[in-house]
């Protein structure tokens, strides 16, 4: 192997950055060191994995709301699948599906569950019959015995039922009865959807007389309209849209058994006596003018905008002690304001207003959603308050930003933010469980199709935090700093790279989500990383619009950005100088971009200076015969990319081949997203799947050698030189370490000054996404990329093509450094499966494709290579349940020991003191090093 040569690295001209404000200067305000997560997540469950038997694991199925038993098992609601899910969350890191109760033997086919509270030793399942009849509503609570999911009693409501209450001291269950309207009639002199709607909502309260015995229930309807239907004085008088059809929406009950229900499309809240049951007042939520928002959905993220006075429109609402009430202002018809308030319970008073502060954190977090800013913005719909550890907190989700904030609520006039929890899609039911030190987050989003899947999020509190999994507590690991008032904008980062004379600096870009493309500055010496500053780039004088999904720090400033097309002539290679301005353009060659679709370029780099200075760049997929028809095969191949070395002086353009791996999952496919120079002739390219959640497979970074004066192809004629790869690191674990559900786009890396690995995910603008962004700090390059890869004499290596596979998938196994001429037997173990045999070539090199049987018990595994000497080398290798196969009956989820569990929730019994997790807490995140996928121990036998 040629010797290592220092990477030749252009020098950044960092006074004209400053200048430009790329990089951050006193006019930044210094940020406050991070407080310490209270909160980590330990699980996220996909609850697609508890459907029934027989049930398609891709049919709509969501969590919306949710309680708990007091053995530790999580009910929740599913309407889209007409059921209510069982789930045991005594162990926090590993979640266990227990099953469902499916309405249609309770009731009707389409009767839906709307809310669900836990009692005892029973479980109160409030149910809506209605079936679209809107002017006929129906509805009721059946009374589930928790121990064996026996219906005990079914009540009728009278009416349409939404949310369910408990008092504290268990005396009163209270159901908002919504009797919604119908949001395509059209009422006399109104418009479409406009109120009022007949019959009107009310409350139904339950007296719960005899906690052990649901048939001595008292069952009360507290109106909110007279016998005429005229609105009650107390209505009458509260300034209310339309108080003659109330439509209660959400109900929360204080320790004086008073009850608030908020009264949405009415942008109202009610309260009532529950002893008397009497309605004792009523006020208007009020309105109130937001600016420093985003309010167009032009792919800026532009805070300058407002909205005029905007009624709030509260749906969910919780007690703050008895005396003052917060709402989450998610709006409905009319309003809307895109954070929360505190009110004076006494009269409606507004104690505080989170105005544009709710909004700013999914900006500064990375989970705008430019899609929405038109709208209502981030979708405050949930909220909860309870004690942890003597602080009341109030927990307040984003319905469309993906994220639940915690705050302090000590003094409710001034809550203080705390931190930002990721949750998957659409988090709607918030459940904190202090008696467990456990919030559990249940989400409404569901589109197999899109790979979004509803899921029940579990974060543990305090000492209970410490089973997490190694990685949730470093989430968020990336931020943005408040400039002038406003956190910086950030989304989709498409590309990194290592600032060659500041290592605690690297750059990141975000692609196509949003307009101009922008190159920020990130600064890798805090936790969480922060984003310091931004650059917009320009091109003829205008900002420039550009998927930019490589980025590279040019020589004498500036930067080279790879960017994709829409189409093979739309690739180009350009360097902007330190403003930001482009000044050269490479397009992708004709011959070459008449045969490359939609994927084209992905990452950049260079080597060498002056004359000597080369741009390196990726193509994602294959060429295609025919690039509007993928099908028809590739040009070389339908596993092979290219990686091409540009000459910027002449122009010129030589080629090599990387093999991709092949994947049998239909839909799913493997490209490449990054390229990234370790040394001149080392480069780090990240290969990964299309597949997120339990469901991935590949996300790793491999390496590739090149010499400087490695010939490669000019263009199509002739033969393409293949370069051999290897697995530098599995990024694998790391993500799933996250405890969250696992990202699809490992899309960035860079090498820093000081030779410190970073990733990152690309969020996708919340398109088809979560919207987190894992940041990673992934070793040191010279422990991650030795300069001597070769085997010693006597030492075999083993290298797996994935770290994850499903039973009955196949594993590609690579090896060197064996006898030239042994026949090598592979086994996976504990309990020895045997998987065939290998013979080494004349290099001691081998390749062997293992087929893991289909009756492989999901779990931790090792893959062993056993020579004809009775030596071994082995590898880990984490082995999932068989698609489709993961039933009603258990389930791990996607954190913790996750889809590594077998029936009985524990590890498959492999030998091994732990499970991967285990590995990846000491090898990924808090000790900064990789998780080397490479073997290189021998055991004796």
């Amino acid at each position: 192997m040629p010797a290592r040569r220092p990477l030749s690295a252009a020098a950044l001209a960092v006074a004209c950055l400053a200048a430009a404000g790329l990089v951050s200067s006193g006019a930044i305000a210094a940020a406050a060191a991070p407080a310490p997560s209270a909160f980590v997540r330990t699980a996220t469950y996909p609850v697609f994995q508890n459907v029934p038997a027989g049930v398609d694991p891709a049919a709509a199925t969501v969590a919306e709301i949710s309680t708990i038993t007091d053995d530790g098992t999580v009910v929740y609601t599913d309407a889209l699948g007409k059921r209510i899910g069982f789930l045991d969350v005594s162990d926090p890191v590993n979640p266990v599906g227990t099953g469902t109760v499916e309405l249609a033997e309770l009731g009707h086919a389409d009767d839906q569950p709307t809310s669900v509270a836990a009692y005892g030793d029973f479980v109160l399942v409030v149910v809506d019959e209605t079936g679209g009849d809107f002017v006929n509503p129906k509805g009721r609570v059946d009374v589930l015995r928790a121990s064996d999911r026996s219906v005990v009693r079914s009540i009728d409501l009278g009416g349409q039922p939404d949310s369910i209450a408990i008092s504290k001291d268990g005396a009163y269950a209270a159901i908002a009865m919504e009797n919604q309207r119908d949001e395509d009639f059209t009422p006399a002199g109104g418009k479409t959807g406009d109120l009022p709607q007949l019959p009107a909502g009310f409350v139904q309260v339950l007296g719960l007389v005899d906690p052990a015995d649901p048939a001595a229930w008292t069952v009360d309807a507290v109106p909110f309209v007279d016998e005429t239907g005229a609105p009650i004085p107390v209505m009458a008088a509260a300034g209310l849209d339309t108080p003659q059809d109330p439509e209660p929406e959400y109900v929360t009950i204080n320790s004086r058994n008073e009850l608030a229900v908020t009264l949405q499309e009415n942008n109202g809240i009610a309260i009532i006596d529950l002893p008397t049951l009497e309605v004792t007042r009523a006020f208007s939520a009020g309105s109130v003018a937001v600016g420093g928002i985003d309010v167009t959905k032009d792919g800026r993220i532009d805070l300058s905008g407002s909205i005029p006075a905007t009624p709030r429109e509260p749906d969910a609402i919780a007690w703050i002690g008895d005396d003052r009430l917060a709402t989450a202002n998610e709006g409905d018809w009319k309003g809307g304001t895109r954070g929360w308030t505190v009110f004076d319970a006494a009269d409606g008073a507004v104690v505080w207003d989170a105005g544009n502060t709710f909004a700013n954190l999914a900006v500064q977090h990375g989970l705008h959603n430019e899609d929405r800013a038109a709208k209502k913005g981030a979708e405050p719909e949930g909220i909860s308050v309870a004690e942890f550890d003597g602080v009341p907190y109030a927990f307040v989700a984003s319905e469309r930003s993906n994220f639940v904030a915690v705050y302090d609520v000590s003094d409710p006039a001034s809550p203080a933010f705390r931190q930002l929890l990721f949750s998957t899609n659409g988090p709607e039911g918030i459940l904190p469980v202090p008696e467990r030190d456990l919030l559990v987050v249940s989400s409404e989003t569901d589109d197999a199709a899109a790979g979004v899947r509803a899921s029940v999020n579990v974060y543990a509190f305090g000492d209970a935090a410490a089973q997490a999994p190694a990685g949730a507590a470093a989430q968020p690991s990336l931020v943005s700093e408040v400039v002038g008032g406003a956190p910086i904008g950030w989304s989709a980062l498409g590309a990194l790279a290592g600032d060659p004379t500041d290592a605690s600096r690297v750059y990141a870009a975000s692609d196509a989500v949003l307009s101009p493309a922008t190159v920020y500055t990130v600064d890798v010496s805090q936790t969480p990383a922060r984003i310091t500053g931004s650059l917009a780039i320009s091109e003829g004088g205008a900002p420039a619009a550009l998927d930019v999904e490589g980025l590279a720090v040019a020589e004498g400033g500036g930067f080279w950005l790879a960017v994709e097309g829409a189409n093979g002539a739309g690739n180009m290679l350009k360097r902007t100088d330190a403003t930001g301005a482009v000044v050269d353009r490479f397009p992708l060659p004709a011959e070459i971009a008449a045969h490359v679709g939609k994927w084209g370029f992905e990452g950049v780099t260079t080597t060498g200076t002056g004359a000597d200075l080369r741009v390196w760049a990726v193509l994602q997929r294959p060429l295609w015969t025919d690039p509007a028809n993928p099908a028809a095969g590739a040009v070389e191949g339908d596993d092979v990319a290219r990686i091409g070395r540009l000459d910027p002086a002449t122009g010129a353009w030589s080629w090599f081949g990387y093999r991709l791996e092949h994947t049998a999952v239909a839909g799913d496919w493997l490209g490449l997203s990054e390229i990234t120079a370790i040394d001149d002739d080392t480069f780090a390219i990240i290969e990964r799947d299309k597949l997120n959640g339990p469901a991935a497979q590949v996300k790793r970074v491999t390496r590739v050698d090149i010499p400087a004066d490695a010939a490669g192809l000019a263009g199509l004629a002739g033969a393409l030189p293949m370069l051999e790869k290897s697995t530098a690191v599995d990024v694998l674990p790391a993500l799933r370490a996250t405890g969250g559900w696992t990202q699809e786009k490992l899309e960035g890396f860079a090498k820093a000054a000081d030779g410190a690995l970073y990733a990152v995910t690309d969020n996708d603008g919340l398109k088809d996404a979560t919207g987190e962004t894992v940041f990673l700090r992934l070793g040191q390059a010279d422990e991650v990329f030795p300069g001597d890869e070769e085997p010693q004499p006597g030492e075999a290596s083993l290298a797996l093509g994935v770290s994850t596979v499903a039973a009955g998938g196949t594993v590609s196994v690579t090896g060197a450094g064996f006898v030239p001429g042994d026949t090598v037997r592979f086994e996976l173990r504990s309990t020895p499966l045997a998987l065939g045999s290998a013979e080494a070539d004349g290099a001691g090199a081998l390749s062997f494709s293992a087929k893991i049987p289909a009756t492989t018990a999901p779990g931790a595994h090792h893959l062993v290579a056993i020579a004809s000497d009775g030596s071994e080398v082995e590898a880990e290798l984490t082995v999932t349940a068989a698609p489709g196969g993961s039933g009603g009956g258990t389930g791990g989820g996607t954190g913790g020991t996750g889809a590594g569990a077998g029936a009985d929730g524990s590890l498959a019994d492999t030998g091994f003191d732990g499970g991967w997790l285990a590995g990846a807490a000491l090898l990924v995140l808090l000790g900064g090093g990789a998780a080397l996928l490479v073997a290189r121990r021998r055991r004796e036998v």
